[in-house]
């Protein structure tokens, strides 16, 4: 693909140590990952507010940072963008082989266990046999996300519930857990411990209840912002600062910010 070959070519003249962009020359695999990480979540916000021009331009950014990596790592005779290219379409055919070959796949459940049967085996070519069943989950994601892939890894091999009672117990459970540190002296740690255990116990009860726990935190944090900003509108109209108001008062306008946008929405 001609346009592919263009910036291919952009990428290697702005890493040309004679002729190339100094920061662009300067950069590493470590001080380009944050960028990385960066343009995904753009792309993530793009396609939530629904832009399809500006998820066009991420998308652009996102690609960028893969023949950024691709070029530096080709630099060090380590690999190039063709390989990266390959390894991921040998990677796709080998764990669809319900795709791309005769396997047959009956159901969402048995799809990923043969996902997880796979990348098993990946590990096992890698000299990782030996791992825990919850290596390789990457770190470095979001909390909630990893919380979710390290439950649902346990899950696969067995270490879960069969239903959802003790999901909700456990969760009252963690909340009993944190009330009682919060009465002792001096125990923030003991604190901290027992309100990420409750973190993680969401997590649980939301994989349970089919739920993206990222995604239904997002949401909430847009409504929470979408209803203070009709708070602040009703604060202004009345004349009055959000300062100066008792917590009282602004529950009541809290309600009503919650009552304008549930009519709006039925409008």
């Amino acid at each position: 693909m001609k346009e592919l070959q263009t910036l291919l070519q952009i990428m290697a003249d702005l890493r040309n140590p004679d002729s190339g962009c100094p920061w662009d020359i300067e950069q590493t695999f470590e001080t380009i990952a944050a960028y990385t990480v960066e343009e995904a979540y753009e792309v993530a916000d793009a396609i939530e507010r629904k832009d399809m021009p500006d998820l066009k331009n991420e998308l652009g950014d996102l690609l960028f940072q893969v023949v950024f990596h691709a070029q530096m790592a080709s630099e060090k005779n380590q690999f190039d963008f063709i390989d990266v290219v390959n390894e991921i379409n040998n990677k796709l055919i080998r764990r669809h082989p319900h795709v791309f070959a005769d396997k047959h796949i009956d159901s969402e459940e048995q799809l990923y266990k043969e996902w997880e049967k796979h990348k098993k085996k990946e590990r096992a070519d890698k000299g990782e046999e030996h791992a825990g069943r919850l290596d390789g989950i990457a770190a470095t994601m979001p909390a909630l996300r990893w919380s979710e892939k390290i439950q649902k890894r346990a899950a696969h091999h067995g270490f879960d519930w069969q239903n959802i009672t003790p999901v909700f117990d456990k969760l009252n459970e963690e909340i009993g857990e944190l009330k009682a540190e919060i009465e002792q002296p001096d125990n923030q740690q003991r604190i901290t411990d027992e309100m990420g255990d409750i973190l993680f116990a969401s997590v649980n009860l939301s994989r349970h209840l089919g739920v993206n726990p990222e995604q239904a935190l997002r949401e909430s944090n847009r409504r929470f912002i979408s209803r203070f900003s009709v708070v602040e509108e009703l604060l202004s109209k009345d004349g009055k600062q959000m300062e100066d108001c008792s917590v009282e008062m602004l529950e009541e306008y809290w309600q009503q910010a919650k009552n304008l946008i549930h009519h709006r929405d039925l409008d």
